[in-house]
């Protein structure tokens, strides 16, 4: 049984493409020998592979081509599995009493699918999905592949002003959430910004800041205003919606856009990364691959999903993992991630491969915080500990970005362990990766860092809405550029070693520090705050917020963080609030936020 502890680097970009002049010239000197020296055997318990190696002693390198890619939507993939196994166990959900066969999760598919196109969307709108992992939010993701309607995956921990950003920043014309999960209550977050919700038509909604919103859809309860998710999928049930289904998908292409997952932007608004069908259904194909789930029976074929759905990892490596053709597995899912040791019990009971959440991103300023999750992975101990504590019989360790639909670079089963723990793996199928000089522009050495850039089919299809931003990030050469340093070595394994924006990384989850600034700038005592991440054990970095106050006012930390609560998502309240009077700066006078770093975790004994 495996373990696979990963995460996705929601990385910021580099604005600009830099050009890489003489690279062609110097990789077509280099290719003849290259392929005759650029690729090696690699065997394991019968498994042959051939693992490809950089060209020319420069760090470019680009993943075997021979396997054909996959030319089929996310519901073309369903249905096939459903077609070829159609009894075996596809999805259970303990928590909710669901366990479904493969045929009855594609009826089910088809049944919500069909649904939501009976209460009025149509191929191409977006449907936000704001909640913890449930059976739901498979259903939704899958249902709305299966009718050409675009998933927008909204954190759960969102609060009004932070949903608000997301449901107008690629014009939702639905939202699907249930009532409430632990603290946090949806619907009531919802009517903050909504107030004419309670009062509306179900369906008919007409939202002053929301002018784009009609639909909000209710997972569990009746709630005022709101569809009830279980009377949609049984109005999509009659043959005549059914149909419309039908007609519709017709008309859907895998290069249709699938889902749209928000990550960090060079100025702190996240961006909708905008994914097609061709990019996931390949991914998810690829990762099973390197798992080599196609040499497993079929009682092998279980994971364990913890991860968050409205991430990548979750929704791509885990729900989208089992429907292309080679590797359908059976999924068991959880609303809540699970502790590295509880998983331990969790894989010896339903005897499963395993999907472990994110861990801590480690200190750059150390180059440990690339493995396990990729650029925002736990350092070399911490994998060396995992395998210790689980006693699991392979970890294999992954790296991506949500833009790169996500992963890139994946280690095989048979790397040591000390493979694993010092990089993030090896080249993917179908992808090309480089490392460029930031100063010069071109091809860096082997062994020597530069920002690290992914080309192939896994590249995004843009940022919604935001073509400058979309040219900024992926130039017209088409390489997108992650904003990650690495370095890259004889044998093509790359390995993070820091990245080139200030973007916080806690436990995970990506913070932008402008976005928190602008918020404590609505406090009526701060006069000026700059935020930054200092390190800590647990969580990879913490925020801390340094703050001046204006002239005569006094408060306490302790009041700061109460202001947050409620405002904003709870992982973005500060650890630290320190009090300050004022900031390092260049002689320019701009303020030197790693200089401000090193104090504060100087002053805090970190």
């Amino acid at each position: 049984m495996a373990i696979y502890p990963w995460g996705l680097r929601l990385g910021r970009l580099c604005a600009g493409s830099p050009g890489v002049p003489g690279t062609r010239a110097v990789l077509a000197r280099a290719w003849q020998e290259a392929r005759l020296q650029g690729a090696r055997p690699l065997s394991s318990a019968g498994a042959d592979r051939t693992v490809p190696l950089p060209v020319g002693g420069l760090s470019y390198i680009q993943g075997l081509t021979r396997q054909r890619l996959i030319n089929k939507t996310v519901g073309q993939c369903l249905e096939a599995i459903a077609r070829r196994v159609p009894d075996r166990e596809a999805l259970v959900v303990p928590q909710e009493n669901i366990r479904l066969t493969f045929a009855q999760l594609k009826e089910e598919v088809d049944k919500a699918a069909s649904g939501l196109l009976s209460i009025g969307l149509r191929k191409g709108d977006r449907l936000g999905m704001w909640g913890p992992n449930s059976y739901a939010w498979v259903l939704m993701q899958l249902a709305t592949a299966q009718a050409g309607i675009i998933l927008v995956s909204v954190n759960p921990a969102y609060q009004a002003m932070e949903l608000e950003y997301a449901l107008k920043k690629v014009g939702c014309k639905a939202v699907t959430f249930p009532k409430q999960f632990k603290t946090q209550q949806y619907y009531n977050i919802l009517k903050q910004i909504c107030p004419e919700l309670e009062k509306a038509q179900p369906g008919a909604l007409k939202s002053q800041r929301l002018p784009d919103l009609t639909t909000v859809i209710s997972v569990d309860d009746p709630l005022p205003g709101a569809l009830l998710l279980d009377e949609v999928v049984a109005a999509g049930s009659t043959e005549q919606h059914l149909a419309r289904l039908r007609y519709t998908q017709q008309f859907l292409s895998c290069h249709d856009p699938i889902n749209i997952q928000f990550t960090s932007g060079t100025t702190g608004s996240p961006k909708g990364a905008t994914l097609s069908h061709y990019n996931i259904v390949n991914n998810s194909n690829m990762i099973g691959d390197r798992l080599r789930l196609h040499l497993k029976t079929s009682e092998d074929l279980r994971i364990i999903l913890p991860s968050p759905l409205y991430h990548c990892l979750g929704s791509v490596g885990g729900t989208m993992r089992h429907h292309p053709v080679r590797h359908p597995h059976n999924v068991r899912g959880h609303s809540e991630p699970a502790r590295l040791l509880q998983l331990r019990h969790l894989v010896h009971v339903w005897r499963c491969d395993c999907w472990v959440p994110r861990t801590p991103r480690a200190d750059p300023s150390h180059h440990r915080q690339a493995k396990h999750e990729g650029a925002g992975g736990a350092g070399a101990e911490e994998g060396r500990a995992a395998s210790t504590q689980t006693k699991l019989a392979a970890i294999q360790v992954a790296y991506g970005t949500t833009e790169n639909s996500p992963v890139t670079f994946m280690n095989f089963a048979e790397d040591t362990v000390e493979q694993k723990a010092e990089s993030v793996g090896r080249i993917m199928p179908h992808t090309e990766a480089q490392i460029v000089d930031m100063k010069t522009g071109t091809l860096a050495e082997l062994n020597t860092s530069g920002e690290l850039c992914i080309r192939g089919y896994c590249v995004m299809l843009g940022y919604w809405g935001e073509p400058q931003k979309t040219e900024e990030a992926i130039g017209q050469d088409k390489w997108y550029h992650t904003g990650d340093i690495a370095v890259m070595d004889n044998q093509g394994f790359c390995k993070i070693v820091g990245r080139s924006k200030d973007m916080i990384i806690r436990g995970g989850e990506n913070i932008y520090p402008a976005e928190l600034e602008d918020f404590f700038h609505t406090h009526p005592q701060v006069q000026e705050v700059q935020v930054v991440g200092v390190k800590d054990d647990r969580m990879g970095e913490e925020i801390c917020a340094c703050i001046r106050l204006k002239k005569g006012e006094k408060t306490t930390a302790e009041e700061i963080k109460a202001f947050c609560k409620g405002k904003i998502s709870h992982f973005k309240i500060p650890r630290y609030v320190v009090f300050v009077t004022n900031y390092p700066l260049t002689v320019s006078g701009k303020i030197q936020k790693f200089k401000l770093r090193q104090q504060m975790e100087q002053h805090l004994n970190l």
